[in-house]
Order: C-alpha cells, then sequence, then structure tokens
C-alpha cells in the first residue's frame, strides 16, 4: 500500500450507488409503463439510454479523473445524480423522465473510480482481493435494491424510488467531502502515447471483455427474469423483485470466497471456475425447462448461478484489466466501464426482443449460457496473451 486509504464504507457505498441505480427501480417498470401510456420498448430505454450514457460519460471522466484526480470528479458526479434525481421525481411527460434518468447515468462513474482508486493504493492480487471483498461487503445491496424497489412502488409509487435516489446522492456527497481523500498518483504517467499504449494492449481488450460479458449476462437477468416471471408464475412487482434479488446471494459468497482465495488460486484461475459454474447450472435448468415448468423457485434457483459466477469473475477480470497499465488506472476503469455499458445495453435490448413475443425461461436460459460461454473464451484469450509476454495470471 503506497499511501493512506479512505474507509472501507466509502469505497463500498459508492460501489452501491451504482447498483441501486440500475436495479432498484426495475420492478416498477410496469407501473411507469401504464403512468406515462408508452410501449415496452419506449420504457426500456430507461435502461438502454441509460447504459449508453454511462458508457460516453465514463470514457470521458475515466480519463478526467487521472488528470484532475478522483476527488474532484466523485464530487461533481454526486451532485449532478442528486439533482437529476429530482428531476425524475416531478417529470410529467417521457421524454423530459427520460432525459433526467439518463443524465442519472453519472452514477455509474462512481464504481469505475473506486476500482481505480483500489488500484492506486495496491497492486496484484492484493487489488482483486480488496476489490472482492468490496463487493462481497455491498452484495447485501442488489439483494435489496429491488425488494426495496417493489415496496416503494407497492406503497408509495414508483416516483418515490426516485425521492430514495435523490436523498441518498445528496447523503453520500456530504460523507464523500468529509471522508474521501485524492489517490490519483503523479499525473506524469497520464500521457497521450500511454494511453495509445493501452489501447493497443490485446490482453487489456480481453479481460476488459469478460468483464464486461459477466456484467451484461447479470443484466440479460435483470432484465428478462420479470417477464418470464410474471408469464409463468404471475409474479407481482414485489415478489418479483424478492426474485430479482435473490441471484446476488450466490454473488456475496462467491465474492467472499474470491476474496480470501485470490492469493492462493490467482484470478484467471478463480474466473475458469466462476464461468463453467454458471454454464453448468445454466445448463441444468436448461434441460429442466425444456422438460416442464417446475416452481418457481427452481427459476430463481437456477438462475443464482449467474451470481455465483459473476462473485468469482468481475473483480479479479477487473484487476487483470487494471494491472496491464496500472498508472493508468482511471482511464483503464473508464474504458472497462464504458465497454461494460454499452455490452448492458446491447444484451438488454436483446433480451427484450428474444422475449417479446415469448416470455420462456428456456429462451432466457440459451441467451444467458451463451454471453457466460463468450465471456469464458475472453477470458482464455486474455490469459494465453499474458502468458506470451511472461506476465501470467
Amino acid at each position: 500500500m503506497t499511501k493512506p486509504a479512505p474507509h472501507l464504507i466509502t469505497f463500498v457505498l459508492l460501489t452501491a450507488l451504482t447498483v441501486i441505480s440500475t436495479t432498484m427501480f426495475l420492478p416498477a417498470l410496469p407501473a411507469m409503463q401504464s403512468e406515462f401510456g408508452v410501449n415496452e420498448a419506449t420504457i426500456g430505454l430507461s435502461v438502454t439510454a441509460y447504459m449508453i450514457a454511462a458508457a460516453g460519460l465514463q470514457l470521458l471522466l475515466g480519463p478526467l479523473s487521472d488528470r484532475v484526480g478522483r476527488r474532484p470528479v466523485i464530487v461533481s458526479v454526486l451532485s449532478i445524480y442528486a439533482a437529476s434525481s429530482l428531476v425524475c421525481v416531478f417529470a410529467q411527460d417521457i421524454v423530459v423522465f427520460l432525459a433526467a434518468r439518463t443524465v442519472q447515468a453519472v452514477a455509474m462513474t462512481a464504481g469505475i473510480l473506486v476500482a481505480a482508486m483500489v488500484r492506486d493504493l495496491f497492486d496484484g492480487p492484493m487489488a482483486a482481493a480488496k476489490l472482492a471483498t468490496i463487493s462481497s461487503a455491498m452484495a447485501i445491496v442488489p439483494m435489496m435494491a429491488p425488494v426495496l424497489g417493489g415496496f416503494l412502488d407497492v406503497q408509495f409509487g414508483w416516483r418515490s424510488i426516485f425521492v430514495f435516489y435523490a436523498l441518498t446522492g445528496a447523503g453520500l456527497l456530504i460523507w464523500v467531502l468529509r471522508d474521501l481523500a485524492e489517490t490519483r498518483p503523479d499525473r506524469t504517467a497520464e500521457t497521450p502515447e500511454r494511453r495509445r499504449m493501452l489501447l493497443r494492449e490485446a490482453r487489456f481488450w480481453a479481460f476488459a471483455f469478460c468483464q464486461a460479458l459477466g456484467a451484461g449476462g447479470f443484466y440479460v437477468f435483470l432484465v428478462g427474469s420479470p417477464f418470464v416471471a410474471a408469464a409463468l408464475y404471475g409474479l407481482d412487482s414485489g415478489q418479483i423483485g424478492i426474485g430479482l434479488g435473490s441471484v446476488t446471494m450466490g454473488f456475496m459468497a462467491a465474492s467472499a470466497l474470491s476474496a480470501r482465495t485470490v492469493h492462493r488460486f490467482g484470478p484467471f484461475r478463480l474466473i475458469v471456475v466462476g464461468r463453467l459454474a454458471s454454464l453448468l447450472g445454466l445448463g441444468a435448468g436448461f434441460v429442466v425447462f425444456s422438460i416442464t415448468t417446475p416452481p418457481v423457485w427452481v427459476f430463481y434457483a437456477v438462475t443464482i448461478w449467474v451470481g455465483v459466477g459473476n462473485g468469482l469473475t468481475l473483480a479479479n477480470a477487473n484487476a487483470l484489466a487494471l494491472a496491464v497499465r496500472p498508472r493508468l488506472a482511471g482511464t483503464a476503469s473508464g474504458i472497462c466501464g464504458a465497454l461494460g455499458n454499452l455490452v448492458i445495453a446491447a444484451m438488454s435490448m436483446v433480451t427484450t426482443i428474444t422475449l417479446a413475443d415469448e416470455a420462456s425461461a428456456t429462451r432466457l436460459l440459451l441467451l444467458l449460457m451463451g454471453v457466460v460461454g463468450a465471456s469464458l473464451f475472453s477470458a482464455i484469450l486474455g490469459h494465453r496473451l499474458d502468458r506470451g509476454q511472461g506476465q501470467g495470471a
């Protein structure tokens, strides 16, 4: 460790903000669609446009944090997030709502800056372990956010979710101003030539795609499972919220396991185990749903393997990508985040199209298996490139 770190809770809260901003409102999508009087594709822009905007902002703000520092960028992000959340609360027109919702995408920058700050402070497997610890510590958030979102929608209406967003952003801004110290290394490391060298690193792109596809698979589940659960089992938004939260139990356990074992096995081996576990679990579910329609708990018991696989994959793939050019952690993290959000946006759109005429479990599971398989391929490619340069994972 090169300099004192901010409190762990600060990293956890900043990471949690990216999760609640993308998952908490999902159970309320049908209610929002009904109030604005739009179709599924239009209200779905609250996910896809958000992710596309987040990608552009991360490409901008990640490198900016290498220049001006992590702290001022995070302070600006939280201020904009709180203000745009209030606009969503009072929006009466779908265009105004979607515009404000898109501006909310600045929240996604908090997550990539946490990764950059961890890489500022720690090296190698230690960085992977710290990222996994942060993921494990805040894993209760993706479990509870959809549950809380469904509850708020049922009890107070969907706008109360955006009130919660505004209060969270303002509260976190106050906390960050008090606790967050600057972690950025000497800015002389950030040069146009070094940025170009990063962009030419094939192993960086391989690990970045591994992480992006892992996150994309999670959003295939988040976007697709409510439609499957409603079509097959008739669940309401509150029940769907509980189901959405279930997958993070696997993520929490696997992230904690990764933090404890990465020093022994290395990031790459844990990624492979995570990808294969997801494929086996989802494959078994595909066979079952091809034969019959089992009880609803079976559906979530199968999809929980998405969380298990990501718990062993995401932090490790992120650490391997940022380790390629550690002095450009902000730029690298911004690219990884942007790529992830573009993949998430694309997979969200593919998911809605795939399930548009038939919200079947087999279609959803087959799509998930394809994304997980592609993520595994990217990890193997990155590892071979690493070994070719004498830098085994």
